[in-house]
């Protein structure tokens, strides 16, 4: 090195030190950026979940209280749903969760997939049809919500529409009808999830490799054989995908149910995650709608967790 470089510092070495300050701030800084985020999930998610945990144990009711009870707001919930008559709330909201949880998925899945199919085919205007069917999911459940209540209702819904133009026998009032106000709930929910589930199921099609396609033509396959047999077992990953999201979609359904049927008539509509919120906020037993909001946790943590295990495990080998 020249006595001029070295009197202007061109290309002198930097000191080690320098070095290891600068590579540790660089390590360090992403860290540094996602801590407060990580903290307030830690206490406003994680932590609330433990203190709800712990309250299902105690005897609250309108405020909360510290003293361990044990298990009976457990032993309130399930002695409540089998041995009452007429069945209780909590009853009324698992049968619910059966009959809802069931359709809507199963509905959305197939709706869907057959959507989906249908757009792969290269049609015209599937620029125009995409947007149209996931409008819906850009809603929230409380408009969603609104929207059908209005157009359910036999006096300012369908029902008047049909009489004023002169179909004066049409009948449907599945919304004031307390053996069918929970199917009123699965027509909304799947009008505003299904195209959600159709990009999914499109964005699978659109993945397949077209060669495994093309040479099960040229072995003589029909268009019915190649999605039955081909196409359709390799989505399984998406299939999968879509019920893991539709089914915690479906557990903490409670704006659609409260904006569309209040969870009546009297009551015939509930779900768990509305009883949650009634017994918690409105009844002044803060233990057993915690009970229940932790039966929900456990309901999604057996759905999810699965899940995730077969991810990591496929990611390992």
């Amino acid at each position: 090195m020249s006595i001029t470089d070295k009197l202007s510092g061109r290309d002198a070495p930097r000191a080690p030190a320098a070095i290891g300050w600068r590579e540790r701030l660089q390590e360090a800084l992403p860290k540094i950026v996602l801590a407060p985020s990580f903290a307030v999930t830690l206490i406003f998610v994680y932590g609330f979940i433990v203190w709800t945990v712990y309250l299902s144990f105690t005897g609250s009711k309108m405020f909360p209280s510290y003293d361990i009870v044990g298990w009976q707001s457990y032993q309130r919930l399930w002695t409540w749903t089998f041995e009452t008559d007429p069945p209780s709330s909590w009853y009324t909201a698992v049968v619910n969760m059966g009959i809802f949880g069931s359709l809507y998925i199963s509905i959305c899945i197939a709706l869907g997939l057959l959507i989906a199919i249908l757009l792969d085919q290269k049609i015209r205007g599937e620029g125009i049809l995409r947007p149209i069917y996931l409008y819906p999911m850009a809603l929230s459940f409380i408009v969603t919500g609104t929207a059908w209540k209005w157009f359910l209702d036999p006096g300012i819904g369908l029902e008047q529409t049909m009489h004023a133009i002169g179909w004066e026998s049409f009948h449907f009032d599945w919304i004031k009808n307390k053996d069918f106000v929970i199917y009123t709930v699965v027509i909304a929910g799947v009008w505003q999830a299904s195209g959600f589930v159709m990009a999914m199921f499109l964005a699978g099609l659109r993945g397949i490799d077209g060669e495994i396609m093309k040479a099960a033509q040229i072995d003589g396959a029909s268009t019915a054989q190649l999605y039955r047999r081909i196409i359709i077992p390799l989505l399984r990953p998406v299939f999968l995908s879509a019920f893991i999201v539709l089914a915690h979609m479906a557990i903490k359904s409670y704006d659609l149910v409260v904006a569309l049927t209040s969870g009546g008539p009297g009551g015939a509509a509930e779900l768990p995650s509305t009883f949650m919120y009634s017994y918690t906020f409105s009844r002044n037993q803060m233990a057993v709608g915690s009970a229940s909001a932790v039966i929900m946790l456990m309901t999604i943590s057996a759905i999810i967790v699965p899940y995730l295990y077969s991810e990591l495990k496929e990611k390992a080998r």
